[in-house]
């Protein structure tokens, strides 16, 4: 961990881009905050530790991580409130230097991207000896303007149990990216993740975890190597929990929730995520068919 009391050097920009700008269009993840945070792993110990000037970076063509994905990252938030204090949900975070990014309105936030990756020069398949740390800053809209239209998938596989499905790590999400565009060009905004096995059980979303309402109990799929274990998600269940609401943590299957829809128990479904917050599910559909609209 790196410790509070260590010396950050500091180096802000001259002129901040926010200056010449007229306005900053709020699509998620499209736009950067003038400054970062980097710092460096070798040998047991955090060194380099510095926020400067958003910029690129240079690196060997050897670097570990580009040819063995040794990257993982996270994601949290930062709120505005009316007053103008910054809210930063759970973990704390430096934002202060680039507060005046801060976007206001109800579905925008700072999201604040921290990130890790093998910077090791040499192409033999190992373990990085080195690491680098950063933090970079987007002012970001809503995740999903509208409501979700998810394709249950159930030819491609995301994760599988005994990977690295449950850890936030670039090489899952690569995975995820022909399936994905072939649902967009079905139509589909999301895929909902099975089960690499036999396809018969809900996982997640890759963007979100996914929840429902069946019977009038809050079900979700059980975590386990295969499905990322979620802040967001952990803290919805808190809330329901202390709401009074039965929470049910199982194996959830697709035919149970088409059984739910036809029998009328089965009355909203929506994922949970940090960029996602809260999305609705409007539609579920299993090769094409649909078989759920709330």
């Amino acid at each position: 961990m790196i410790s509070e009391d260590l010396d950050i050097k500091i180096t802000t920009v001259a002129k901040s881009k926010l200056d010449a700008a007229e306005e900053i269009e709020l699509q998620f993840g499209k736009t950067f905050t003038d400054h970062m945070f980097v710092a460096d792993y070798e040998n047991g110990e955090w060194t380099n530790l510095e926020i400067k000037p958003f910029q690129n970076i240079e690196m060997s063509p050897a670097t570990s991580f580009i040819h063995y994905g040794q990257s993982i990252f996270e994601g949290l938030k930062a709120h505005a409130t009316d007053e103008g204090d910054i809210l930063i949900f759970r973990p704390q975070a430096l934002v202060d230097l680039d507060r005046k990014w801060m976007p206001k309105g109800e579905s925008s936030s700072l999201y604040i991207r921290p990130f890790m990756f093998g910077t090791e020069e040499f192409l033999g398949v190992k373990p990085s000896g080195r690491y680098r740390f950063m933090v970079i800053l987007s002012p970001s809209g809503a995740y999903y303007s509208k409501p979700v239209r998810v394709k249950i998938e159930t030819k491609y596989s995301r994760a599988m149990e005994g990977g690295v499905g449950s850890a936030k790590t670039s090489g899952n999400y690569a995975a995820s990216l022909l399936p994905a565009r072939e649902g967009f060009k079905a139509g589909y905004d999301q895929l909902l993740w099975t089960d690499a096995n036999t396809h018969t059980r809900i996982e997640e979303s890759g963007t979100m975890n996914a929840m429902f309402i069946l019977n009038g109990k809050l079900i979700t799929p059980k975590t386990s190597t295969s499905i990322l274990s979620g802040i967001t998600r952990d803290s919805i269940l808190t809330i329901a929990r202390d709401w009074g609401y039965d929470v049910e943590e199982r194996d959830v299957m697709v035919s149970e929730l088409k059984a739910g829809l036809e029998k009328g128990i089965l009355t909203e479904a929506f994922g949970v995520g940090t960029a996602a917050t809260i999305a609705h599910i409007s539609e579920m559909s299993k090769r094409e068919k649909k078989i759920l609209y709330c």
